[in-house]
């Protein structure tokens, strides 16, 4: 029985062959795109028709304005437009500590825009090296003008180069720094109190705990509504360390009944009012709690703080911020 075999011819994979003029055209615009490529990298963007010439700076309220202004500007007309040399611009403000950062935009042809970003003064930090104001995350700001007072927070020992060097006092001024303009002025100091962890002193208000550096945004929205809140008038402090259910304590105690004697009819007496104040709702929590509301979208509508019946009580309320 003789084999059966069969010869399968595949087509070829081979390309066409470009026709010769095409061919040539494709390599006289790959070669002047390789001269435009140059042209640009190696003149024109580095040349005197893109130079910048004038440089415009704002954000600037540090002491130093004058010189970082005058540095800046130097280092700005030594560049172009297509040619911003970032890490120039950088090294020029690392001497500044109130410098947070900067923002370059190029306005082609001979513009170059520069806003200069500050840290914000959180606390007054109180050191071994005097009282200097601090951010939040501990960075020194000296030649910062501050307007107003400013949360004290406590360092021991002395400035580590550009920030604090003592941890707690840098958690202390994270949680000042996290809280809400309107209640920030209301901060007498922030500073770790035992087991308590964090507790902030208002001025006319009560004990903020806040624990641990931790979830401060969400802390300060529920002292933010507890505060507006009628229920919580007379607290004299608000943990604050779950959130989620802030505890408003030292509130006076409801009154009790008296009980009849045995062997009398008890005539029921009517309930006795709480002690609490009226409540004074202060205008400028009710604004913090709003300005820190728009922002967080809420899922449920938090209740109002309530009286506990127990001697030295406390109130609760359910907020998720």
């Amino acid at each position: 029985m003789s084999a059966i075999t069969a010869r399968v011819r595949l087509p070829s994979l081979s390309r066409p062959a470009l026709p010769p003029k095409l061919g040539r055209r494709l390599l006289m615009v790959f070669a002047a795109c390789l001269v435009l490529a140059a042209l640009y990298l190696f003149w024109f963007r580095d040349s005197s028709f893109v130079r910048v010439e004038k440089v415009t700076i704002t954000g600037l309220t540090t002491q130093d304005e004058g010189k970082v202004r005058s540095a800046l500007t130097s280092v700005g007309r030594s560049m172009t437009t297509l040619h911003v040399d970032r890490g120039a611009l950088d090294q020029v403000v690392e001497g500044y500590p109130v410098v947070r950062s900067l923002r370059v935009s190029p306005d082609f042809p001979h513009t170059l825009r520069i806003r200069v970003i500050e840290y914000r003064a959180a606390a007054m930090a109180v050191t071994d090296d005097g009282r200097v104001p601090v951010a939040s995350d501990g960075t020194v700001l000296r030649g910062l003008p501050i307007s107003g007072s400013l949360p004290t927070v406590h360092a021991d020992g002395g400035i580590d180069g550009s920030t604090l060097g003592d941890r707690e006092a840098i958690r202390a001024a994270r949680v000042a720094g996290a809280a809400p303009e309107v209640l920030q002025r209301r901060i007498l100091e922030v500073r770790k109190h035992g087991s308590k962890g964090l507790v902030a002193t208002l001025k006319d208000g009560p004990d903020l705990i806040f624990g641990e550096a931790t979830r401060l945004r969400a802390k300060w929205i529920a002292a933010a509504r507890v505060l507006a809140s009628p229920a919580a008038a007379g607290a004299t402090y608000l943990d604050l360390r779950l959130p989620g259910r802030p505890a408003a304590g030292g509130l006076p105690a409801e009154t009790v009944a008296p009980v009849a004697p045995a062997g009398t009819t008890a005539t029921p007496a009517p309930q006795a009012a709480t002690t609490a104040p009226p409540a004074a709702t202060a205008q400028p929590d009710d604004t913090a709690a709003q300005a820190l509301t728009q922002e967080t979208p809420q899922t449920t509508t938090p209740a109002a703080p309530t009286l506990d019946g127990g001697a030295g009580g406390g109130a609760t309320a359910n907020t998720q911020p």
